[in-house]
């Protein structure tokens, strides 16, 4: 005989002694997990960046020679083509806290005059080869078939001439103008073209190459194919689906070469093919005071400008390290 259910057990009274007798779910993320998992990429990214001192430093550097490009007068009052062959080669001094090199110019106020070609050369550079090379990386990857194969062998050509014969190969091709009355603005920006150009021209297929991999490696997954089924057009397909997933290894390419193109530009000044005068660049203070006896009997003129382009490359470098450091979750 089945017994009557007791009329004291209510639905309330079972619903509180299962809020109270039955433990909390294990592994149900909380309230700070569940912001840990909704972080996109790039918040994750520099949150991993912002931990690390080595970004800072290399952030601090950079920070300081951008301001230094685009503002010298906050850091010397000297004009920095003001010369006086009396004071030639003067050691440094309260006066002139770099020295003076061979004209009797101010190394502190060419140094950070100097900054200024560089700096443009390297961004500017980066800038171009950045956008070259993820065109054409994406259109090779993406559409395949005769057009990757014109893209890939037109980028082999470039990439198997290497950069420093390269470059000299299109300076020397390039001749500046040599009219005294030349305005000497428009020389400038001659000169500072000219590099930019031929590093240009030889940097853009290796971010292509990179640009076309990632490419080929995301052309595949559903998504992509999910946005083609729907009728996206490829343009659509390109900028939003396909860009966004593969433009972080051409960031940290990017940030990297672009301390190398510093470089670069300043051994192409070094050989005289590179900046030439009206233009103030390290490459050609560097060039300048390269000679044995200067080397030896005034070192500071040879000292400072090396100092500066090495620390500008140097900190270029390390926030692409750590920039590819954050973005791989191998990495890390």
């Amino acid at each position: 005989m089945i017994e009557p259910l007791n009329d004291d057990v209510s639905p309330r009274h079972d619903a509180a002694a299962a809020e109270t007798d039955v433990p909390p779910a294990v592994g149900v993320p909380g309230p700070e997990a569940s912001k840990d998992v909704a972080r996109s990429l790039l918040s994750d990214a520099w949150y991993e960046m912002r931990r690390r001192p080595l970004f800072w430093i290399s952030s601090l550097l950079i920070v300081v020679v951008l301001v230094m490009a685009a503002f010298p007068q906050l850091f010397t009052s000297q004009d920095p083509l003001y010369c006086q062959l009396i004071l030639s080669r003067r050691p440094p001094s309260a006066e002139h806290l770099f020295g003076t090199d061979i004209q009797g110019c101010d190394v502190y106020a060419r140094t950070i005059y100097g900054a200024r070609a560089s700096v443009l050369v390297g961004v500017i550079t980066t800038l171009c080869v950045a956008t070259i090379g993820v065109l054409i990386g994406v259109v090779s990857g993406y559409y395949g078939g005769w057009v990757d194969t014109l893209l890939s062998r037109a980028g082999e050509i470039f990439f198997a001439i290497p950069m420093l014969l390269g470059g000299i190969v299109i300076l020397y091709s390039l001749p500046s103008p040599r009219d005294p009355n030349f305005d000497r603005t428009l020389l400038y920006f001659i000169v500072v073209g000219k590099v930019i150009l031929a590093l240009t021209l030889l940097g853009w297929p290796s971010l292509a190459r990179i640009m076309r991999s990632s490419v080929l490696t995301v052309k595949p997954q559903e998504y992509v194919q999910a946005a083609r089924a729907l009728g996206a057009s490829p343009a659509r397909v390109i900028t939003s689906h396909i860009i966004p997933t593969v433009l972080a290894p051409v960031v940290v390419v990017a940030t990297i070469n672009l301390g190398q193109y510093i470089a670069l530009e300043a051994t192409l000044s070094f050989l005289g093919i590179g900046l030439q005068p009206p233009a103030i660049s390290w490459g050609i203070a560097i060039s300048e005071a390269s000679g044995l006896g200067y080397v030896i009997s005034a070192p500071h003129m040879l000292l400072f400008p090396s100092l500066f382009l090495s620390l500008t490359v140097l900190a270029f470098i390390m926030l692409g390290e750590v920039v590819r450091d954050a973005l791989d979750p191998k990495l890390r």
